[in-house]
């Protein structure tokens, strides 16, 4: 089975090519900010990076000889975790969906190359949307706005299913919190196999994060947003995407914030800090859900590279239990190896409605 896995970031589209289980090529595809502000949407960008995408295979010698090509899914409405076959339904849902983020073009492109190979087949895996919360867990001070979830819920199942089988348990036994760090923070309680409890990264929930706000005072917000400073668009984009790190110091690159704290910069390592503060209390708030029952901590993500926030968080949370950490992600592999254990008839492939 050859497989193309595409999965499109906000600066970035990251692809790889499988022949069943073996990776057979793996790249990165930068795009420049300059060539992303043609766009006035990211919608937009669709034409452009399908041929990137198209150009990237010719370069390194590959054809539209495809068996799968599978995209990371986008924010439409909420959906179990799982394995989804494109539909007409996803597709229109995609072109509307929830909140504009890159994820949303990896659907469309994906049902696009693969229409354009005889018998290819289309999919999507495990979308930010994913939403299996405890009913509990839905209810908010105000019935019109119910607790949602937009989360890295591809490669947070993806690392706690790759823990289990490291340690020789079953993931549907287990009690998990796991926490994806990258330019946004997001975190989830796996318990037996289902996100019970988790965050959504994208519209102002949880920690703050190298470029996203997270949990700010409603009523400062309430009041800032009728200041008359900011249109409702400026407002979102501050939130989301010129917050964080990027609001305190600058960058959203942690490299460079722990560059400056080598250097003597007390302001940098003050806003690092409680970056890791509020991320680990965001996480541990996540106890109650299983009764304060939790087999392990995973931390994963670009920033868990970081020896100086995953050193603090395993110190703020071994009480609770141990942490274990899986730097980076293995979004594209996840991709794969899903698309193929559902083709196999290991997992259920489930139909978008």
């Amino acid at each position: 089975m050859k497989i193309l896995a595409i999965n499109p970031g906000m600066i970035s589209t990251k692809l790889g090519v499988f022949s069943d289980e073996e990776l057979l090529m793996h790249a990165t595809l930068n795009h420049p900010f300059e060539e992303l502000c043609r766009f006035p949407f990211i919608m937009d960008e669709f034409d452009y990076r399908k041929e990137k995408i198209l150009e990237e295979l010719q370069r390194q010698g590959y054809g539209l000889d495809f068996d799968v090509v599978v995209g990371r899914g986008g924010l439409v409405k909420p959906v179990e975790s799982g394995v989804y076959e494109l539909n007409d339904k996803v597709i229109a849902d995609t072109r509307h969906p929830r909140m504009h983020h890159a994820c949303n073009l990896g659907s469309l492109i994906a049902l696009s190359i693969a229409g354009e190979i005889e018998g290819c087949r289309a999919f999507m895996v495990d979308p930010g949307v994913v939403d299996e919360l405890a009913p509990v867990a839905r209810i908010t001070g105000l019935p019109e706005l119910p607790h949602q979830t937009i989360w890295h819920a591809l490669n947070q199942r993806e690392i706690a299913k790759r823990y289990c089988c490291e340690h020789g348990v079953s993931y549907e036994k287990q009690d998990l919190i796991v926490c994806h760090m990258g330019s946004g923070i997001s975190f989830a309680m796996h318990h037996h196999g289902r996100a019970i409890e988790c965050s959504d990264a994208l519209s102002g929930d949880g920690p703050f994060s190298p470029s996203r706000a997270g949990m700010l005072p409603t009523a400062s917000l309430v009041k800032l947003c009728y200041s008359g400073q900011y249109t409702e668009a400026e407002m979102l984009r501050k939130i989301n995407g010129h917050s964080g790190l990027t609001a305190h110091l600058g960058t959203n690159d942690v490299r460079e914030v722990e560059r400056r704290i080598a250097e003597g910069d007390e302001h940098a390592r003050l806003v690092l800090d409680a970056m890791i503060y509020s991320t680990a209390r965001w996480m541990a708030s996540l106890a109650p859900a299983t009764d304060g029952h939790v087999d392990a901590i995973i931390l994963t993500g670009a920033i868990a590279n970081s020896r100086y926030v995953t050193d603090s968080l395993c110190h703020k949370l071994s009480y609770l239990a141990p942490v274990f950490v899986y730097p980076g992600e293995d979004e594209l592999t996840a991709l794969a190896m899903n698309v193929i254990r559902a083709i196999r008839g290991e997992q259920e492939i489930k139909i978008y409605s």
